[in-house]
């Protein structure tokens, strides 16, 4: 069966010669040009104006009798290669939903994504590179769109709508994320998912610090305020720089700090002063002085290199800085303990 497209590209080039040998037909009769392509014009379409001139020999009239009949067979070829085409691209589009629909209903333990915006998009990203199987929710058709780009499962419609979450099977889902930077929506979406699925994980975002008490109350198991993280990120950022640069230079930690914070570890750093007592003594004298209040992760030297893991035996130098990690307020007692020999910096606490 052919495509389509070749039916058009056939009809429309056997039209195109018909009209041109149509014409040459007629001004072999000794018709003008315009005449030939007028008479071609009115006689393929069925005008009826009549004859330019008389078709008064026998020739003419078969002549013109196969002009009418290629014509006419031509175009219809053609139009009906622009309807197949438009007809097969809504079977397509009617099989693959069909297809994706088939898909949904296998899935077990995935993850409802509602929402697919910046965030929705970047979630979407990092379940995918981890193999977990999701769907997302969006009623904007570009974002379908870029879904489907994707081969992302998806269901378009609102995600407050109690039939679109079951067609997105919330029944035999483990978690949903609803990321929409409207807090009333992840409110309702919330409520909705709780009622259709009481052992349903809920991840909700949060816009305003305040919402995040309403989000618990509607069924939420977890609550991430965006700005907030971003703010904390920023004042780490310039608080903790070296401690920053090492969790940045692997994919793997970059949000470690963030996750340790909820259970009450931090990552932190000391400057090695000039005058401190630690200066050309091994790494161990530290600890040692610490009696297990942190543990030593990384030193970035003088010179801007990290040394992940050093050994007891490393010496450090005047300028270096010590990246620790230990439970929240040890670190700073640690360093208080030597407020005679140290001397405060921005970039984090230096004895």
């Amino acid at each position: 069966m052919q495509s389509s497209l070749q039916r058009i590209l056939i009809g429309a080039s056997f039209f195109a010669a018909t009209v041109v040998i149509a014409i040459l037909g007629y001004m072999l009769y000794g018709w003008n040009f315009l005449d030939a392509l007028y008479m071609v014009v009115i006689t393929i379409f069925g005008v009826g104006f009549g004859e330019v001139r008389p078709i008064n020999t026998p020739s003419l009239r078969i002549f013109t009798i196969l002009v009418i009949i290629a014509g006419t067979s031509s175009a219809v070829y053609t139009v009906g290669g622009f309807v197949q085409m438009l007809t097969e691209g809504e079977i397509n589009k009617a099989l693959a939903v069909r297809r994706m629909n088939k898909d949904i209903e296998l899935l077990r333990e995935h993850v409802i994504i509602c929402g697919y915006g910046r965030m929705g998009q970047l979630l979407a990203r990092k379940l995918w590179q981890t193999n977990q199987p999701f769907v997302i929710i969006d009623n904007f058709s570009e974002r379908i769109a870029m879904a489907q780009e994707r081969s992302y499962l998806f269901v378009e419609g609102n995600a407050t709508d109690e039939r679109i979450l079951q067609d997105a099977g919330i029944g035999r889902a483990k978690a949903l994320a609803t990321v929409l930077p409207d807090d009333a929506l992840n409110v309702f979406i919330t409520l909705t998912a709780r009622e259709l699925n009481s052992d349903l994980v809920i991840i909700a975002r949060g816009e305003l610090p305040s919402t995040e008490k309403k989000l618990k109350l509607a069924g939420a198991n977890h609550v991430v305020l965006p700005a907030t993280i971003g703010a904390e990120r920023i004042a780490h950022t310039i608080t903790h720089p070296a401690a920053l640069d090492f969790l940045q230079e692997d994919e793997g930690r970059r949000d470690l700090n963030e996750i340790l914070a909820q259970i009450n570890i931090q990552l932190d750093e000391l400057v090695i002063a000039n005058n401190s007592t630690f200066v050309n003594q091994p790494l161990s004298q530290m600890e040692i002085s610490g009696k297990g209040a942190f543990i030593v992760v990384a030193v970035r030297q003088s010179d801007g290199s990290i040394i992940n893991h050093p050994p007891h035996s490393f010496l450090l130098q005047a300028g270096d800085i010590v990246i620790l990690m230990g439970h929240q307020g040890d670190i700073p007692k640690f360093a208080q303990r030597y407020s005679m020999k140290r001397e405060r910096r921005y970039r984090g606490a230096s004895f």
